[in-house]
């Protein structure tokens, strides 16, 4: 699996076999709702893959239920078999304690017609000998059954391992050598005027814009230069909560934006100006600063605001998003051009940014001024020592620090150095990864070999304890 496009894996099967649990085990999340009710989850539930070595996608689907006909569990059954044609693997999840049924005969005729790599995984194994409970699924004619336990995590990495094996690692974007192209994700809420942006941006009309909602339902890739720099728009379909996506197409148009974030180097998150920021605007934030990428919030429909409104919406920008306060704000209208010459200098200062390194005497510098100012926390009576630091990549920054029991420093103390680097190095719009290397004792598992005067000594001592 070479694509630059994270792969995307389904997790199908019947009601109530386990498929969010090892959903939640696999994207190491509590995102989807567990309960021991067949039909709990009726939506497609997309999360980013944390187990092995591979970077993907995963996808949560609705139980399949061959016998509902014209109500809601129709709907979910035809819904989670219509997208595994957007997936790049199948996980067809079958219940160990209740065997084999019409239902996963049924699923596994269906998705054995697209195609596409297909694995059979025996869930709830659980006190049970698992080639035994394996043995009556065979007769579905797939691949050889793996047995796991979504809910304790046993055979779960196994099961990755299986299937992700010979995809790539995930690694940060970077450009190729001697490519300055600049890759920027529009992405925000549906009908904020991303489309609209990208053609002001581009000075064309390149993309349909509408009133309404949903008129991008792909992520399209333009390519263009400006002022000698190179860059590359990637219109993306509007983000919206899980429960108000309906679609089929939407629900895939939004995993298309979930991994052109992955692609892109800087990110414009757009806001709509004429109304209030969302908790849909903050998590699609938060799912940008998870990435890693570089971010420049972008405040549309700008014009025609009166002043206290203006005030007022800045107010709730600084309340709502302190948590990605390092990122540039542009206000702005897309339908005018108003702003959007600012937009692009801020697009190539947060790439720049996001693009620095330094040597390791000057880091490991910073990281001594650093400590000196706001020292670590004592554990167990001992000062945690960070002796050296360095940078271990780039978009976005990651500093490596090395030291002994760096496991143990609070979340509050990585920020804090984190927001230090990001002073110093005068960042904008990236965010700063930190991340700790602890030396191993390589005498921790070592005994010393006692001389033979030791070992006399020790038996004299052993016989006199016994002798009291």
């Amino acid at each position: 699996m070479q694509s630059n496009l994270k792969p995307v894996v389904a997790i199908l099967g019947r009601p109530n076999v386990g498929k969010s649990t090892l959903f939640n085990r696999l994207t190491k999340t509590r995102d989807a709702l567990v309960a021991d009710v067949a039909g709990v989850t009726r939506d497609v539930n997309v999360g980013t893959g944390k187990v092995g070595h591979a970077a993907y996608l995963v996808a949560d689907t609705g139980g399949i239920d061959s016998a509902a006909k014209g109500n809601l569990n129709a709907r979910v059954s035809q819904q989670a078999l219509a997208m595994v044609r957007e997936c790049d693997a199948l996980l067809l999840l079958v219940d160990a304690k209740e065997g084999l049924n019409s239902e996963d005969e049924y699923i596994a005729r269906a998705i054995r017609k697209t195609g596409l790599p297909v694995y059979l995984v025996v869930n709830k194994v659980d006190g049970s000998d698992p080639d035994l409970v394996s043995t009556e699924f065979t007769q579905l004619g797939l691949n050889r059954p793996i047995p796991i336990s979504a809910l304790s995590g046993n055979g779960v990495a196994e099961l990755v391992q299986h299937v992700t094996g010979d995809w790539s690692p995930p690694s940060d974007y970077a450009p190729e050598s001697g490519d300055d192209r600049i890759r920027v994700a529009i992405v925000g809420r549906p009908n904020v005027g991303k489309s609209t942006l990208v053609n002001r941006m581009l000075g064309e009309e390149r993309m349909i814009t509408a009133d309404l909602p949903g008129t991008t339902h792909d992520s399209i890739a333009t390519d263009f230069e400006r002022r000698s720099q190179r860059f590359t728009l990637i219109d993306t379909a509007g983000l919206r909560r899980r429960g108000r996506v309906t679609d089929v197409v939407e629900k895939f148009s939004a995993v298309k934006a979930l991994q052109a974030i992955d692609l892109a180097a800087v990110v414009i998150v757009v806001l709509d100006a004429t109304e209030a920021v969302t908790d849909q605007d903050a998590h699609l934030l938060g799912l940008v600063l998870e990435s890693g990428r570089s971010v420049v919030v972008a405040v549309n429909k700008w014009d025609g605001l009166g002043s206290d409104k203006r005030d007022q919406i800045k107010r709730e920008l600084d309340r709502k998003l302190r948590f990605i306060d390092y990122a540039a704000r542009v206000f702005i209208s897309a339908l005018h051009g108003t702003g959007v010459g600012v937009l692009f200098d801020d697009v190539q200062q947060a790439w720049r940014s996001s693009q620095i390194t330094a040597r390791t005497n000057a880091v490991t510098e910073i990281l001594n001024r650093a400590v000196s100012k706001h020292p670590p926390p004592m554990v167990r009576g001992r000062r945690v020592k960070l002796r050296y630091a360095h940078f271990g990549g780039r978009n976005p920054p990651t500093i490596v620090i090395h030291g002994n029991q760096t496991q143990a420093l609070p979340d509050s103390y990585r920020r804090y150095l984190a927001n230090y680097f990001r002073d110093v190095f005068k960042l904008v719009g990236t965010p700063v990864r930190i991340e700790f290397k602890q030396g191993n004792n390589p005498y921790a598992h070592k005994r010393n070999s006692l001389t033979p005067r030791q070992t006399r000594s020790r038996r004299r001592l052993l016989k006199h304890v016994k002798r009291k």
